[in-house]
Parts: structure tokens; C-alpha cells; sequence
């Protein structure tokens, strides 16, 4: 050995580092086939307004006069949206107008509820519609 001198490190030997195995890429997830989406039925249109000629009367029994409201001398007409079935039946009535007296519209809403009327048609098909109806109370003088 000589002095002074640094020993030299031994040789290392060359390591080379194999690649990794190749991993294959995982399957790409199946494409759908494009669907024929089926147009969706037309809905259906809306219940038609009857026209106030067009509405026939079967049974209308007039509405009963409050007595509180007759000895308070209200008076008004009460307007009711009425929904009639294909039965002539009213399906629903709803207030379009009130008479300004809680009594009378409350008299005029029962006795339209049992109404009945005669169906409206259309090319001899009877049809649901709604008709607007007016109940007039009024007191004799």
C-alpha cells in the first residue's frame, strides 16, 4: 500500500435494472349502443270552456237563502268555475267571483254540487269542460 494514497473503492459492477413487465391497460368500459328513445305520448289537452249557450240544466235546484242573510238584506251573485264530466256531473266548483257574503257563497257552492247537467258534446262525443256559472241571490221587494 502506499502511503499517502487513498485506496480506491472497489469496483462495483454494473447493475442494470430490467423494465417492469408491461401491464396491460384495462378494457375500456362497453360503449351502449344508442337508444331509440320513443317519443312520449302527447298530452292531453286541456279541458276545454264550455260556452255558456252550449250548457244545459238536467237538475238545478235553486240554492237555499241564508236566513241570517236574508234578515241582514245581503244580496250579490256568486260566480262559480264549474269542472262537468263527461257524465254531466260537476267533478269540481271553485269560486271564480265572490258575492262579498261568506253565506251566500257557501249556499251557492253546495247547490251547484249537486247540479246536473246535461253532458256537452263535440261530433256526438260527450266531453269534460269547464263552464263559469253565475247564482244570483236577490230578495223580493
Amino acid at each position: 500500500m502506499i502511503v499517502g494514497a487513498k485506496a480506491a473503492a472497489p469496483a462495483t459492477a454494473a447493475f442494470e435494472v430490467a423494465p417492469p413487465p408491461e401491464v396491460p391497460a384495462p378494457p375500456a368500459p362497453p360503449v351502449p349502443a344508442p337508444q331509440v328513445a320513443e317519443a312520449p305520448p302527447a298530452p292531453p289537452s286541456p279541458p276545454k270552456m264550455m260556452p255558456a249557450s252550449a250548457l244545459q240544466y238536467l237538475e238545478a235546484a235553486p240554492p237555499e237563502y241564508p236566513r241570517a242573510s236574508r234578515r241582514l238584506n245581503e244580496t250579490g251573485s256568486v260566480l262559480l268555475r264549474v269542472y262537468i264530466d263527461e257524465r254531466g256531473l260537476p267533478a269540481s266548483v271553485q269560486f271564480s267571483r265572490s258575492s262579498g257574503f261568506a253565506r251566500l257563497d257557501e249556499a251557492a257552492l253546495a247547490a251547484v254540487k249537486k247540479w246536473r247537467f246535461k253532458p256537452y258534446a263535440e261530433n256526438g262525443q260527450p266531453m269534460a269542460g269547464w263552464a263559469v256559472i253565475p247564482v244570483i241571490f236577490e230578495l223580493e221587494k
